[in-house]
């Protein structure tokens, strides 16, 4: 394999644009907006994105709700189509409380970086850190023979499906 054709495939195994459905996107504070930015921020930056026995990338990725379920669909970012390559819908049951207990993490953390001490807040983001890790390895197997990611993409995907606060 030539160094161009290495390029090319590293270049289309990824995420290029991420759209957040505005409908699905609960009422958040600033420091959920905070977290949302970052996510989309450090996901164009660097992600690694595979649709299993597919090479149509680079990939804008649609994450929202649909009919309580988490709705990923996947389009070709080259093209300017809004045809879909593939769509896949989760449950969210296995994650609600993983991001019910995130949250409560997040919370506590927010409110320690204000007054508590170092150790403590140090404490708590190791449990944050701990959900955040526990969410993306649900996210990469419920996806698996479907969508290849990397571990930091599946966290900051997490983050991006965690901040949509779905309605219930």
């Amino acid at each position: 394999m030539t160094e161009a054709s290495t390029e090319t495939v590293q270049t289309n195994n990824r995420l290029s644009e991420i759209v957040l459905d505005p409908a699905s996107i609960g009422r958040g504070n600033a420091n959920i907006e905070h977290e949302r930015e970052v996510a989309i921020y450090d996901l164009l930056d660097g992600n690694s994105f595979e649709l299993e026995g597919r090479d149509e990338g680079p990939y804008k990725l649609n994450i929202g709700l649909v009919d309580d379920r988490l709705a990923l669909t996947v389009l070709n970012a080259s093209q300017t189509s809004d045809e879909p390559i593939v769509a896949h819908y989760l449950s969210l049951t296995p994650f609600k409380r993983i991001i019910k207990d995130y949250f409560l993490v997040l919370d506590s953390y927010y409110q320690a970086i204000r007054t508590a001490q170092p150790s403590r807040i140090q404490a708590i983001d190791m449990g944050r850190r701990g959900l955040h890790d526990e969410g993306s390895r649900v996210l990469t197997e419920r996806l698996e023979g479907k969508i290849k990611m990397d571990f930091d993409t599946a966290r900051r995907l997490f983050t991006l499906i965690s901040a949509l606060h779905w309605k219930g």
